[in-house]
């Protein structure tokens, strides 16, 4: 590993060749302003989840609206006993931004009509639930809900989160589109630090000419707790994992018939990778000991143990808690929509992104990026299931090790551009729908 290091940075020296074709967003040449008709109602939903899925459940929501000609209230957020984040909708997202982009196409209100608020008695829950099921096409919302509304002047769907296909017609697609990549951008307490924070992590990577790799760290206690997996803790650690999956699922993990195999959750990728296994990774695809690495994660689990390995390998490690002082971060402190934003948009900026586990987070930033820089996202997504093979076999050579990993990088590099098909999802694949292609210049 020391010989290694010894060789040009593999931030310096990408492997990545651009594509003959550069895509830019246009959604705003896409999309065609028109008088809508008055409206047929309100739309009441509640999103759930963690930050991303927030996300979803918003964007979706907007196309909704347009599917029913509705007038959209901005979404409640489920406080749920995993994320346990109060946040309002105001918190995390410039609202009046949010309904000002939205103007010409969907009607955005805050808050319910005095009139229609007082037919429902004050209080949101009376108002009928639509319990619509995941994915459901427009012609669901028409044929379903659409009546409701116009008899009722009101409906609400929660949850809400993926309660939209992926496949809707032309235009609706390009609402979502604007919703996500246009309408919704964090709230100016978020933004401001966040921003603040970038620049300090570019300060902080002049061996690499200021770019800096980003990783999605998923070694926290409640996603250790739901893989059942096991580490190095033993009957300790076991116990810890069992109160845990307890708290967060009541049970979930003990219904008649569910069988938990740890082994075999190893052996098919499904584990979180350690901090060791994911700097491991990391050297042998080429990042040696002077790459900035930004990592991104709610707390880690055992951190002071778990966390020291990564450090060595990769001594200009940062974290929120590093690039931020304990004030500015003293008023995000219990809530982790928002402390994700912060992590959401240094990885946004970096050069590259690295996912070690498969979640709305990664995927939506996978979007994003393609989004912002022209089509391709440097986003390494390793074969898990390849990487514990190589892990435990005790007689392979780091030179073997390393032979593997830069190809699996390779492989994910060619993966970063790609086309959407029907029934794929827009927020991670925004091209055709949110942009176009032009020769490059």
């Amino acid at each position: 590993m020391r010989a290694f290091a010894a060789r040009p940075n593999s931030l310096v020296t990408s492997h990545h060749k651009k594509i003959g074709k550069q895509w830019k967003p246009c959604i705003s040449k896409r999309l065609t302003e028109s008088e809508s008709p008055s409206s047929n109602g309100f739309l009441v939903v509640e999103a759930n989840g963690g930050l991303n899925q927030q996300r979803i459940s918003i964007c979706d929501a907007i196309a909704v609206a347009r599917i029913l000609n509705a007038t959209l209230v901005t979404p409640a957020f489920h406080l749920n006993s995993v994320w346990r984040d109060s946040s309002k909708f105001g918190d995390i997202f410039d609202e009046d931004h949010f309904i000002e982009s939205l103007r010409k196409h969907v009607r955005v209100v805050k808050q319910l009509p005095e009139d229609v608020f007082l037919r429902f008695g004050y209080n949101i829950s009376t108002i009928p639930n639509m319990r619509t099921k995941a994915f459901s096409p427009p012609s669901y919302y028409l044929q379903q809900v659409l009546p409701k509304m116009l008899e009722l002047g009101a409906v609400r769907i929660a949850p809400f989160s993926n309660r939209l296909a992926h496949s809707v017609p032309s235009g609706v697609q390009k609402l979502r589109c604007l919703a996500n990549y246009e309408a919704l951008r964090f709230s100016e307490s978020i933004r401001i630090l966040a921003e603040n924070m970038v620049g300090r992590m570019i300060k902080r990577s002049s061996l690499t000419g200021g770019k800096y790799v980003s990783v999605h760290l998923r070694f926290e206690e409640d996603m250790v707790a739901f893989s059942c997996c096991t580490y190095e803790g033993g009957s300790k650690e076991n116990n810890a994992m069992e109160n845990a999956r307890e708290r967060s699922w009541r049970g979930k993990f003990h219904r008649p018939g569910r069988v938990i195999n740890p082994e075999a959750n190893r052996r098919n990728g499904r584990c979180p990778l350690t901090p060791l296994e994911v700097g491991m990774m990391l050297r042998g695809m080429g990042f040696d000991n002077t790459t900035s690495l930004y990592v991104a994660s709610g707390k880690i689990y055992n951190a002071e143990k778990y966390m020291t390995p990564l450090r060595q390998l990769f001594p200009l490690l940062q974290t929120k808690q590093t690039l931020a002082t304990s004030e500015e971060l003293a008023v995000f402190k219990g809530h982790s929509s928002r402390l994700a934003a912060l992590d959401y948009t240094l990885c946004l900026h970096s050069e590259v992104f690295v996912m070690t586990q498969g979640s709305n987070f990664p995927h939506f930033l996978m979007g994003h990026r393609r989004y912002m820089y022209g089509g391709h996202a440097k986003t390494i997504k390793p074969d898990k299931s390849k990487l514990v093979q190589l892990f435990d076999n005790p007689n392979i050579r780091w030179d073997q090790f390393k032979h593997h990993m830069q190809d699996m990088r390779r492989h994910s590099e060619t993966k970063g551009f790609g086309l959407r098909k029907p029934q794929e999802s827009i927020y991670n694949l925004p091209m055709p729908d949110c942009m176009c292609h032009q020769a490059e210049i």
